[in-house]
């Protein structure tokens, strides 16, 4: 019991006089709610989508099932779970089946550690809004997002077909490219705050709006999360999963049902937490102006939380409606060239500074002569890529240059007049 009031002293009051049958349900009610909440989101989310980029592309959208369509979404669910489930003679079935799971579990557990409120009472007792606040919060975030990238590789392997496996294949490589600049900006917030545990994250952020890390990391921590996170949902205009080259949907391509509804459920939930981690890190979570109203004042930071989470899923909207879908090769140097260095050098010099000014004119110093460097470096490549002595010919170059191609055109055209 020694240890369980260590962990509770640092954590959630309601654990504070130990455990009980009391404690257990209000921990069962949290996790009921919060998994409707996710349910009924995503409901929403995907009708937003529809009529935001509806609107955008002057359509109408959905408009048939309920008021404004707002119903179509529940009736595309109820039809994919009636559809016949299909599997490919080919396919592993055990793992084919189990690949979707893999996708939208950890969706859901990453939405557990987020905390959506403040501290509320209930009869007598005193919890946070939040189903769990463990020390190693944003670690297992980041644990669940590579989890993640199992349930895309599964379900192509185990599909029997060579374009799901390729999908697969270049989805996973991109997931795992991102995850990278995702950990180091989210290092960086660590740093600053000193803790893993989302709620001292957010709590280090209330007050002001100057005090939200997004500000006091200096913007750029913010927006290489911002790219890395919607990378790593396979959003719009990184949705190469989707398809570059064949004409096929991506990984899966041999899905149908419930077993396919389960990847789209996970890619609009992985959107949704994804805004929601955006808000915990950089954008102080739930905090905000509370007037001090009785009974209500507990309202506010919650919808201080949805306002924030919102904001940004309609960001991730307005990508998919305005960009076009980014080449694979040019999603990959981006990742790997522009933001792995960018983030290992924003994370350099903010722990610089924390230590002394000294070191972080030495970090400054030291990331200008990096960043020289690896310029240098990739210009040579890209001077080495286009001369004679290439190692590896361009991909997708010609075989012959563009004048000699013209010169025979209009020499075959001169000769057949």
């Amino acid at each position: 019991m020694s240890t369980l009031h260590l962990l509770a002293s640092n954590g959630d009051p309601l654990y504070f006089a130990g455990l009980n049958w009391a404690v257990l349900l209000i921990v069962l009610i949290k996790v009921v709610i919060s998994f409707a909440v996710c349910m009924g989101a995503v409901t929403m989310m995907i009708w937003f989508e529809r009529k935001a980029i509806s609107d955008m592309q002057s359509r109408i959208g959905p408009d048939r099932a309920g008021p404004w369509g707002i119903l179509q979404s529940l009736a595309d669910g109820i039809k994919l779970f009636f559809k016949e489930d299909l599997i490919p003679e080919q396919a592993d079935s055990f793992v084919f089946k189990l690949a979707p799971y893999l996708s939208v579990v950890p969706a859901l557990i990453v939405f557990t550690v987020v905390p959506v409120g403040g501290v509320v009472t209930v009869a007598g007792h005193t919890f946070e809004l939040q189903i769990a606040d463990p020390p190693i919060g944003i670690l297992l975030v980041l644990a669940m997002s590579a989890i993640g990238v199992y349930g895309i590789l599964l379900a192509g392997w185990a599909s029997g077909s060579k374009y799901p496996l390729m999908s697969a294949v270049r989805s996973s490589a991109q997931m795992i490219s991102y995850e990278a600049a995702l950990g180091m900006t989210v290092v960086t917030v660590v740093l600053i705050t000193g803790s893993l545990s989302t709620r001292t994250i957010v709590d280090a952020q209330s007050g002001a709006p100057w005090h939200w890390n997004v500000i006091r990391l200096g913007v750029v921590p913010f927006v290489l999360f911002l790219i890395a996170g919607i990378a790593e949902t396979n959003r719009p205009p990184f949705d190469v999963v989707e398809a570059e080259s064949e004409l096929v949907g991506g990984f899966n391509t041999e899905y149908s049902s419930i077993r396919f509804a389960l990847f789209y459920l996970a890619e609009f939930l992985n959107t949704i937490t994804m805004s929601a981690i955006v808000v915990t890190l950089f954008f102080g979570g739930p905090a905000g102006p509370v007037p001090h109203i009785a009974y209500v004042a507990w309202v506010f930071p919650i919808l201080w939380f949805l306002g924030k989470t919102v904001a940004f899923c309609f960001l991730f909207v307005w990508l998919r409606g305005a960009l076009p879908r980014m080449r694979y090769d040019r999603l990959m140097d981006l990742g790997w060239k522009r933001l792995i260095p960018a983030s290992l050098a924003w994370m350099l010099l903010v722990a610089g500074f924390m230590i002394s000014a000294w070191w972080g004119v030495g970090m400054v110093a030291a990331v200008l002569a990096g960043a020289a460097l690896l310029s240098r470096t990739f210009t040579l490549g890209q001077e080495l890529e286009a001369a004679d002595q290439a190692v590896l010919p361009p991909v997708g170059s010609r075989p012959i240059s563009p004048s000699r191609l013209r010169e025979l055109t209009d020499r075959t055209e001169e000769d057949e007049a």
